[in-house]
């Protein structure tokens, strides 16, 4: 089986495509640098095969698929700053990449004939009340540029395509690229304190975890929509923040706050970030480990680059 990964240089990408040689799956990686730029951890993704490509250039995409002729797309890249999203001169940029260029790489799957996995988020959805978002919910109403982009990305996929997954995921951590974990520690080293909200609901996702579960679902047909996180309960990030500086063994203190009262956000965030995911059980798909465990791996991991 062929499989062509886009975003490898972030942090769902680069493990994708690790994930994906270990199995001896042939994965071939892109992203817009003109060679792979992600970070150099000696894993087998710095040294597999590589194009550059520009999923808003339609004809790119559609030569580059024609020319590799995979069995199946894993399609990774996004614009994912959500804040930045907001900012006038950036949103008609997030919504070619996250809408435009989503539906050039659909519609070149589609007459490849291949099958297509895209990786969404719980920012579909207006993130009220305190009920877990069932993945075929179809009651949308993104709060922000970000969500509606890439709401429209899924509809992008699902108006195209047969043979597709669509995949929810929320509070993403990973090796290769920023997040809320290594922001925590960085502000930790310089503050005796901090702030952190304690009305949004959700649970982490370890892009290790998800390489995985993507893995096993690729090499199947049993398409649709489904939402993945680690398993462990939901949580705030108060709670979050709370856990990582006791698995570092840092003395940071931790105050909880509510989101009007932290107010830095350029970008509204949902309040219930809670994602049902027992569809996934239900169709034979194992289970992420519980996100205290993946943390402590994530933790490990770090200290080896």
């Amino acid at each position: 089986m062929k499989v062509l990964v886009t975003g490898v240089a972030g942090q769902l990408g680069h493990d994708v495509m690790n994930e994906l040689n270990g199995r001896g799956i042939e994965g071939i990686g892109t992203d817009l640098a003109p060679a792979y730029s992600g970070i150099a951890d000696g894993s087998p993704v710095t040294s597999m095969p590589y194009v550059s490509l520009d999923i808003t250039d339609r004809e790119a995409v559609f030569r580059t698929i024609r020319d590799l002729r995979p069995d199946a797309v894993i399609h990774c890249a996004a614009w994912t700053a959500v804040d930045a999203a907001e900012e006038e001169e950036n949103r008609e940029k997030v919504r070619r990449i996250n809408e435009d260029g989503t539906r050039n790489i659909a519609e070149a799957v589609r007459e490849a004939d291949a099958k297509m996995l895209y990786i969404s988020t719980d920012y579909v959805f207006d993130g009220q009340g305190e009920e877990p978002w069932d993945p075929d919910c179809k009651a949308y109403a993104p709060l922000n540029v970000y969500g509606q982009s890439k709401l429209g990305g899924e509809l992008a996929v699902a108006e195209t395509l047969e043979k597709y997954f669509i995949v929810r995921i929320a509070w993403v951590f990973g090796l290769n690229g920023k997040n809320f974990i290594g922001t925590m520690l960085r502000l930790g080293e310089t503050h005796e304190e901090l702030r952190v909200v304690c009305d949004q609901i959700g649970t982490p996702t370890y892009t290790y975890d998800l390489s995985r579960l993507l893995a096993d679902m690729i090499v199947t047909d049993r398409y649709g929509y489904y939402h993945a996180t680690n398993e462990g309960g939901y949580i705030s990030w108060y709670d979050f923040a709370c856990e990582i500086f006791r698995q570092a063994g840092m003395n940071t203190r931790v105050i909880p706050v509510t989101t009007a009262e932290y107010g830095a956000s350029k970008a509204a965030r949902p309040f219930n970030s809670r994602l049902n995911k027992e569809k996934l059980a239900a169709n034979g798909f194992a289970p992420l480990p519980v996100w205290q465990d993946a943390l402590s791996r994530y933790l490990e991991e770090r200290k080896r680059i």
